[in-house]
């Protein structure tokens, strides 16, 4: 080390906003007593002061930082990971196997179908034609879109977010609940908002959400930002999120 006196520690820097003590989401709120504890909202305030804030409000010297300590009921906050980000390799490689291995499979499912259908005819004697047909035609495209969306996401099982902005759409979950061009918001400053990324449904069983009492559940979260990265300096922008959940004829 260099002669002298010791060079004092750096200083700590903040985090770029004000963030929740119970969820870690945009904090706007504050507490009215020691004005240094954050909240998204009155629930979880309230929630933080029956879980322990109450005796801890006020308690902390100066010169600690109350939004940065872990509270006491650290349950309520999801556990961090490191998320690994890969290019998504094929599944399969473009040969004359996996053409014969898929026509293969694709008279097995048909054979399969054809008996399943035999034995239910029984079962639908009683509906018109016409029923019948329709009901058919939506179990068959909704198991189609399923099927696709499983056999997708299991050469990667642990993947939580596919990232493809201005490329190909989202992997979708099901045929229904699909947002048109119209539903999608465009960006504040006007230009239209595109597809960026998905969340996936295999982060829920790292979040351990169950351990909250009311579960939260989804098919996929669809992330659209803005086709010009309008950017906002040093602050947060607002984007558009679309949930989907499973299809009632999924399994």
């Amino acid at each position: 080390p260099p002669p002298g006196p010791a060079p004092a520690p750096p200083r700590r820097l903040g985090s770029g906003a004000v963030l929740c003590r119970v969820c870690g989401c945009i904090g706007p709120l504050s507490c009215g007593r020691c004005r240094r504890a954050a909240y998204c909202g009155p629930e979880h305030q309230a929630l933080d002061w029956r879980c322990g804030h109450r005796r801890s409000c006020g308690q902390q010297a100066a010169g600690d930082d109350l939004a940065d300590a872990i509270p006491e009921h650290n349950e309520f906050l999801f556990p961090e990971y490191e998320i690994l980000i890969e290019p998504e390799e094929p599944e399969f490689p473009a040969d004359s196997t996996d053409d014969e291995q898929g026509a293969a499979d694709t008279s097995k499912a048909a054979k399969e179908q054809e008996e399943l259908g035999a034995a239910g005819i029984a079962a639908f004697q009683s509906l018109d034609e016409e029923t019948l047909e329709a009901m058919a035609k939506h179990e068959t495209e909704e198991e189609k879109i399923f099927r696709m969306f499983k056999k997708q996401i299991a050469a990667e099982p642990e993947q939580i977010i596919r990232y493809c902005r201005g490329g190909e759409g989202p992997l979708w979950v099901s045929g229904e609940n699909r947002p048109e061009e119209k539903d999608i918001p465009n960006c504040v400053c006007g230009a239209k908002r595109i597809f960026e990324f998905q969340i996936m449904p295999q982060l829920l069983n790292h979040l351990h959400v169950d351990s909250l009492g009311e579960s939260i559940d989804w098919g996929t979260l669809v992330v659209y930002t803005c086709a010009d990265n309008c950017g906002g300096g040093n602050k947060y922008l607002e984007e558009f999120i679309w949930k989907q959940d499973y299809s009632t004829g999924c399994t």
